[in-house]
């Protein structure tokens, strides 16, 4: 007896094939009997532009940057999203509150520059779930395409979301659907 090489419970033969198999109009009117039953199931594709497919509960897209109430930026420099970060994607320096500066930041320091390399970040929310003021968190926007690596590195202007106070349509925009978003770890729970 021949051991066989695989454990496959029924060996393949090779005999040759017969006249209607070589003619393969039985392979051909299976392969036709298949695309015609597909033809009337729904459609999987969805048509981007006009119609936009929904979002998990736990979806994390482009970084945002929060403010308060009243304007002011949350961050405070305290650098734990940055220490947070797995593949190391955040870079900060932080800046004293100089007097009549009140308005601009809710605390004493705030971050002066605020960096992430979107082309290093995981999307892992660790940075999200470190931040002790809610300052930062994973919005439900995908991160756009761009031709240069230096476009893939998100500014503070470009992560800061607009001015509740003086831009309540764009703020409202910017939180998106879920307004007042916990942290993805009470998400996930």
């Amino acid at each position: 007896m021949v051991q066989p090489l695989t454990n496959r419970a029924k060996q393949v033969d090779a005999k040759p094939l017969s006249f209607l198999e070589r003619l393969y109009i039985p392979s051909i009117l299976r392969g036709m009997a298949i695309t015609f039953r597909h033809m009337f199931q729904k459609k999987a594709t969805v048509q981007y532009p006009e119609e936009k497919r929904p979002f998990s509960p736990v979806f994390r897209g482009l970084h945002v940057l929060n403010r308060d109430e009243e304007g002011r930026e949350r961050c405070t420099a305290c650098g734990l999203c940055a220490v947070a970060c797995p593949a190391e994607a955040i870079t900060m320096e932080a800046a004293e509150r100089q007097k009549g500066e009140e308005h601009l930041y809710r605390e004493e320091k705030y971050a002066a520059k605020y960096e992430i390399n979107m082309l290093r970040c995981i999307f892992c929310g660790l940075c999200e779930e470190a931040c002790p003021k809610d300052a930062i968190y994973l919005s439900e926007t995908f991160a756009p395409a761009n031709f240069t690596r230096k476009g893939f590195i998100y500014g503070k202007p470009d992560l800061l979301i607009p001015d509740p106070v003086g831009e309540p349509e764009a703020y409202a925009q910017a939180q998106g659907p879920n307004e007042g978003r916990q942290p993805s770890s009470a998400r996930t729970s």
